[in-house]
């Protein structure tokens, strides 16, 4: 049975079609990637599977559950997390402070204002918790520095940490490794093995490093003018030749 199921989603914008009758599946565990050019609709896709977007047609299902209608934080607290392919972390804060306020806003408990007002220490459980996502990603040894002081590849494991505090049975990241270098590349990729092994963690991965796709995911969709051109097995798809002429090019 597929956690999600999309189903011939379609959205239009000012007449235009940005997505036209897309549909893709993930199933527990399974990281999947969707790569397209430019402008062939991957984010607005995001944007529908999270709810920023309501489509114009189709359907999407979460675990058998009929997402529409369904707000952003009723998804989150469903299972469903992301991250952005433009970072968006808060200054002032430490990498801790990041993970503590996300888990204050899973158990919404009514203590998140007390955090703005630095009125609430955190439980030892809550910070059981937090610590236990900084060694899965590798951040103890950055626990307590201010974010903006981190590498953009820390800085993008700390966004990746945040959102796995709400226990998430579903991860959309959108161009994880967007503006990395190669070693921070490859630490990305390793951390989303051992995210999707220890805790079952299943991925839908928006990227542009088709190495990095090649790496982690055991299926592949493939985009082009908000049409789907491809889908199967990630080695299977990459040889093929609609998407090398679409995407990859031929040197690939």
């Amino acid at each position: 049975m597929s956690l999600l199921r999309a189903e011939e989603v379609s959205k239009r914008f000012s007449g235009l079609s940005a997505l036209d009758a897309v549909s893709l599946t993930v199933a527990p565990g399974e990281i999947v990637g969707l790569i397209g050019p430019n402008g062939a609709g991957k984010t607005t896709l995001f944007n529908c599977l999270y709810g920023v977007l309501a489509p114009d047609g189709g359907r999407i299902t979460f675990d058998g559950r009929d997402l529409a209608g369904l707000a952003v934080h009723r998804r989150a607290r469903l299972g469903i997390g992301r991250t952005f392919q433009r970072i968006e972390l808060f200054a002032g804060m430490t990498v801790r402070d990041h993970l503590l306020v996300a888990e204050r806003a899973r158990r919404g408990d009514g203590a998140l204002w007390k955090d703005l007002c630095n009125r609430s220490r955190p439980t030892s459980d809550e910070r059981a918790r937090a610590d236990a996502t900084l060694g899965l990603l590798g951040l103890d040894d950055v626990a307590d520095r201010p974010v903006e002081s981190l590498s953009l590849g820390r800085g993008r494991l700390v966004e990746l940490g945040r959102a796995l505090m709400i226990e998430p049975r579903l991860l959309l990241l959108d161009e994880p490794s967007s503006g990395l270098d190669h070693r921070e590349t490859d630490e990305m990729a390793d951390v989303l093995d051992v995210v999707r092994r220890e805790r079952g963690t299943a991925i839908l991965l928006v990227e542009h490093d088709v190495a990095m796709v090649r790496r982690v995911t055991s299926r592949l969709y493939v985009l082009d003018f908000g049409q789907l051109i491809a889908d199967g097995p990630t080695a299977e798809v990459v040889a093929d030749a609609r998407v090398r002429q679409a995407y990859l090019g031929d040197t690939v």
